[in-house]
């Protein structure tokens, strides 16, 4: 049944943790990254939860690189670990681990209306629940509104526009005395991000999703390759050497240090500009990425994490009301406020609190409505394959290592094979 406004929701939070006191004094573990100081602020809603429920949960740190993440899981779940027993999951990664995590239907069934329903849909595999919505994410073109208004220009709405207006300042700010300012930063690594990157620019450009909601591998055709050569264009010119191999930690200490006029990335980085210490902090804003050329549209990688439990897990039903508290509005709320995450909960975004700690949030629709989703669907439990020979061709591509079209062939070939009789 859908709540009809906050105050009935916010209901929920407060009787999650008011059952269950039989099961008080559990010890329980949550994996957690640290991006952009996330894992202090999960710290101190586990206090929290602590004090209410009796039970003692541990943070077990990870990598920031979700590829990295994603093959510790892999193995702690193959080892059948009952260390951890509360997982944070990539958008991505249900369909691929869903054969280990409890099925959270009958646990959620009283609150699941309330979540987005793709976003619901997106961690449901063979009917099951693989995951509970914690907070969502799609990526936006950041840019310095104070440089843009020193030189006269506007916001570009093409990647070519990017790039001559990237071009523009940066030589002015560093005729000015700043020999640091670069044009543009992003997640050029090796890694999941620079798909995330690279499938935006390509589906930007009317160059498809890698492989198609069908199946059809897609990947081999011009407007991708030109593309590609375009984000090429950028290493070393308006975007650093280095950028090959940034993640979005790495771009966003760039940004935020004063020393780029434009970066893409996540929301989190908007709420990290804007702390009281920051250089940058009034100075910026966030707008949907570029399009290849007018008439196109443009593209932002869905992304976003959720709360699953292992099916390994001694205390699976402390799990779950962890899981559920944790994606609850209050704590949703929290998130939102203070690290400027999406919330799951369609009721959030229209929570005036929100609105004047992260102006953006209400903003982000427009991003969000433009998201697309990585082809994790299609491809199932053959896609971390097939974005790691994706990204492998691009960033070939970007370093220099052969031209885009013939890195696509080749990429076609390697996914053909590895789709063999069917995905």
């Amino acid at each position: 049944m859908k709540l009809k406004s906050l105050a009935a929701i916010a209901l929920l939070g407060a009787t999650i943790l008011s059952t269950g006191s039989a099961f008080a004094g559990v010890t329980l573990s949550i994996v957690s990254s640290d991006t952009g100081g996330s894992a202090s602020w999960l710290r101190g809603v586990l206090d929290d939860f602590q004090k209410q429920s009796g039970d003692t949960v541990k943070i077990v740190g990870m990598p920031n690189s979700t590829t990295d993440q994603f093959g510790q899981y892999k193995l702690w779940l193959a080892a059948g670990n009952s260390d951890i027993d509360v997982y944070q999951t990539d958008v991505i990664w249900a369909p691929q681990l869903s054969d280990q995590f409890v099925d959270l239907t009958a646990a959620t069934k009283d609150i699941i209306g309330n979540y987005f329903p793709s976003i619901v849909q997106s961690q449901t595999s063979g009917g099951k629940l693989v995951a509970l919505p914690f907070y969502t994410d799609a990526p936006a073109l950041f840019y310095r509104k104070d440089l843009l208004a020193k030189y006269n220009l506007p916001v570009p709405k093409t990647w070519e526009e990017m790039a001559k207006t990237a071009k523009t300042v940066m030589d002015g700010e560093r005729a000015a005395g700043n020999k640091d300012m670069w044009g543009f930063v992003f997640q050029g690594n090796a890694y999941e991000g620079l798909t995330c990157d690279a499938l935006e620019w390509v589906k930007s450009y009317g160059g498809g999703q890698i492989v198609e909601p069908d199946g059809t591998i897609s990947i081999n055709n011009d407007k991708a390759a030109a593309a590609l050569e375009e984000a090429k264009s950028w290493v070393g010119t308006i975007s650093p050497p280095g950028v090959l191999s940034y993640d979005e930690e790495a771009s966003r200490g760039v940004w935020q240090l004063g020393n780029a006029v434009f970066m893409r990335n996540w929301p989190y980085a908007y709420a990290n500009g804007n702390q009281a210490d920051s250089p940058i902090k009034g100075k910026f804003d966030a707008t949907t990425l570029p399009v290849g050329a007018a008439g196109d549209s443009p593209a932002s990688t869905l992304g976003g994490w959720n709360l699953a439990v292992s099916k390994y897990s001694k205390n699976q039903d402390e799990a779950i009301k962890l899981v559920r508290y944790l994606s609850s509005p209050e704590v949703q709320k929290s998130r939102a406020v203070n690290l400027a995450a999406l919330p799951t909960l369609t009721a959030l975004y229209d929570d005036a609190d929100i609105a004047k700690a992260q102006p953006i949030i209400p903003q982000w629709k427009a991003v969000f409505q433009n998201a697309v989703p990585r082809p994790s669907g299609p491809t199932k439990t053959k896609y971390n394959e097939v974005s790691n020979d994706f990204w492998s061709a691009v960033h070939d591509t970007l370093a220099g290592n052969g031209s885009a079209k013939d890195n696509l062939e080749a990429l076609e070939a390697k996914l053909t094979e590895l789709k063999g009789d069917g995905w």
